[in-house]
């Protein structure tokens, strides 16, 4: 007997109609209707009706930010459109019950369900796809096969999906990342817009498009939210999921993702020394690490510390920063690293919420603004530290032109007043800058909004949870196509 025979035909159809209500009521379930669209949304749904070129669109990111609710949202708007709803098939690869079927089988079970005589103008969406073993290849098949029918697929494990739909997809596959929530959307989905509002900043001796608030103490607030509990479209409207992080995020996301995704995917077979190392990096995210004091301090070998930096970032857990040195050099032998969590709030899950006073909070804040930056592919951002006299110099965050290795712009990230007063206490920033013959700079303040120029350095002085939100808007503008990088 089959693994196949054993569950009936008819159960795999009566579980496709529960999954696909709308081929009765021509409408998405309440619950998905009901949830607010991330603004990534907007960016996403023309990948989804593009169906003139013969490409499946496969929609990639960590655990939880999403993916499934834009899936849904995407399917409403096909609807709304006037899609016949018998053309839109929704399968989430995941149940027990569509074990050992592949693609197109599932495929045909879906048409046999709703009795259509072909597959042309169909929008096909499979769900959680990493749990089919080869799905790129499968789905390469189908792309090939129904070129009038439209894949989109979507999957957690990001390391796999990146890798495989770029190896074995090539010229079939358009990705797409969702990454977790910026500070922007988390605004915008909690609907708090009378918190900003557009005016202009004064940078380099230009006024430049901006945004700020009208009331830093209210909005710092929503800042410190968004770091303890912000990352996750979920937690953000749930006070329960909010009071007990470590129990819904640090299972259903990290644990997941350090369990079961990375050793399936790498075959690592230490998970609980690859949870303890995370853990590490995730209470000491903005440090500067190297790999000997990290063999030393966890007992790991240089060269597996390595491959687990390499899968953590993979899957979209971390992200490595590399050190340049004051003429925006890079060292030729790779010892010192920034780890960077990928959203803020993986730490509270791990540990605990952190409040405006913490020791932790630079750390924190310097994550966020860099988790900011990460929504944007393709910066070459990089840290600079070198030494300086008896004490080494260091500035937060320097854009390098990856074509001609020439540093862009820098900011230093404080969240502190002190250096609006006095500015000259800046000694790491000012020599930089000077350098590398830069004009103007840019420093995050806790409330101070203003400008300084010191010998012909024009510093621009803005609150942090400003520049994070700000950061937000521009990425989703350049993304849009609205602004130039």
């Amino acid at each position: 007997m089959s693994f196949n025979s054993v569950i009936p035909t008819a159960k795999r159809i009566e579980r496709l109609q529960y999954e696909n209500p709308w081929w009765l009521t021509a409408q998405v379930q309440q619950t998905y209707a009901e949830m607010p669209k991330r603004l990534y949304f907007d960016l996403f749904y023309p990948f989804v009706k593009e169906t003139d070129i013969k490409r499946a669109l496969v929609l990639m990111g960590p655990r939880r930010v999403g993916k499934t609710v834009m899936l849904f949202h995407a399917i409403q708007q096909l609807l709304i459109e006037g899609t016949d709803a018998r053309k839109i098939f929704f399968i989430g690869i995941d149940n027990p019950i569509y074990m050992h079927l592949g693609l197109e089988e599932l495929l045909l079970l879906a048409k046999e369900s709703v009795q259509l005589d072909n597959l042309e103008g169909c929008f096909v969406f499979f769900d959680e796809i990493q749990y089919l073993k080869d799905w790129e290849r499968h789905l390469k098949v189908l792309v090939d096969l129904y070129p009038k029918t439209k894949f989109i697929v979507s999957g957690s494990a990001a390391a796999a999906l990146r890798l495989q739909s770029s190896e074995s997809g090539a010229g079939r596959f358009t990705d797409f990342m969702l990454p977790p929530l910026t500070f922007h959307e988390y605004i915008h989905l909690k609907g708090l817009h009378h918190l900003v509002q557009a005016k202009s900043i004064l940078y380099n001796n230009k006024e430049i498009p901006f945004f700020i608030s009208p009331d830093n103490k209210a909005f710092n607030k929503e800042f410190f939210h968004y770091l303890n509990f912000g990352g996750y479209p979920e937690v953000v409207f749930s006070e329960k999921i909010q009071s007990d992080m470590g129990r819904y995020v640090k299972s259903d996301i990290v644990d997941k993702v350090l369990l079961r995704d990375l050793p399936s995917l790498y075959g690592i077979k230490d998970v609980q020394e690859l949870n303890s190392f995370f853990s590490y990096l995730a209470y000491n995210t903005g440090n500067e690490f190297s790999f000997e004091n990290l063999a030393k301090d966890s007992g790991i070998a240089k060269e597996t510390i390595k491959k687990y930096l390499e899968y953590l970032e993979a899957a979209f857990l971390i992200k490595v920063t590399h050190k340049i040195d004051d003429t925006a050099k890079k060292f030729k032998r790779i010892t010192s690293f920034k780890v960077y969590l990928t959203n803020p709030s993986l730490r509270t899950a791990l540990f605990s919420p952190i409040q405006e006073t913490d020791k932790e909070t630079g750390n924190m804040i310097e994550t966020a603004i860099f988790s900011q930056w990460m929504h944007r592919e393709n910066l070459n951002l990089t840290y600079a530290r070198w030494k300086m006299g008896r004490s080494e110099g260091e500035v937060d965050i320097v854009l390098v032109d990856s074509k001609r290795f020439k540093p862009q712009w820098c900011v230093e990230i404080k969240w502190s007043n002190r250096y609006f007063d006095k500015p000259k206490e800046l000694s790491s920033l000012l020599h930089f800058c000077k350098q590398n013959d830069f004009n103007a700079t840019l420093v995050t303040t806790i409330d101070q909004t203003g400008n300084k120029t010191l010998d012909g350095l024009h510093i621009t002085f803005v609150p942090a949870a400003i520049y994070a939100y700000n950061i937000g808007v521009l990425s989703l503008q350049q993304k849009s196509g609205w602004v130039n990088e």
